[in-house]
């Protein structure tokens, strides 16, 4: 795994190189990832006007900020995704404004169909799901955590609608992305934090 992860993360880019390229993309009308098609890059446009509109009104609590400052571990956060996914552009750009906040956390993006054999270490429940959050202690090379590919509050809408309805709907999704534009990140925000407070309490059981 360590090994898998390592070549991973030399792959990876900054979340400033990712937003480049997927402008880039947008340029081209193209997409990220193996399968090129005009849906794709459409999503690919789409997402970067989500991401574009969250890098600018994420809203922080006061209370984020402060477990932010109080972590202390060194560590990677490795975000696998793809241009074309749309809870990624509403993702992202929350993980990206919580990392800032932090200058023990670095920030990382991978492109999930460059990087297939890490994918298949981090599959949820047993499918290529994304974006997918590896924690990475930078000490140790070890996997701390993962979070992804949605939020708690979402992941369980979806569950709830799959277990009535067998699978999701084009409105389903529609109503999906109404739920992320409404909750502005906050669900996000409060998941990390939780993961984060976890992951503190258990570094400081263990000195």
């Amino acid at each position: 795994m360590k090994s898998i992860i390592k070549e991973s993360l030399e792959r990876s880019m900054s979340y400033e190189a990712y937003r480049a390229l997927v402008k880039q993309l947008v340029d081209e009308h193209s997409n990220t990832g193996v399968n090129k098609s005009e849906e794709l890059a459409d999503y690919t446009k789409l997402n970067d006007r989500r991401m574009k509109r969250w890098d600018k009104t994420v809203r922080i609590t006061q209370e984020a900020k402060d477990c932010m400052a109080e972590f202390q571990q060194k560590v990677t956060w490795l975000v696998i995704t793809e241009s074309w996914c749309g809870d990624a552009a509403h993702v992202l750009p929350v993980l990206n404004k919580l990392a800032s906040l932090s200058e023990n956390i670095d920030f990382k993006v991978v492109i999930r169909d460059e990087n297939l054999q890490l994918m298949d270490l981090f599959l949820t429940k047993g499918s290529a799901s994304i974006p997918k959050l590896i924690v990475i202690d930078n000490l140790t090379g070890e996997v701390l955590d993962t979070y992804g590919p949605r939020p708690s509050e979402a992941a369980n809408y979806v569950k709830r609608f799959i277990a009535k309805n067998g699978k999701l709907t084009p409105a389903f999704k529609a109503d999906l992305q109404h739920w992320y534009n409404d909750n502005k990140g906050q669900n996000v925000i409060e998941d990390v934090i939780q993961m984060l407070t976890k992951l503190q309490t258990t570094v400081c059981q263990q000195t």
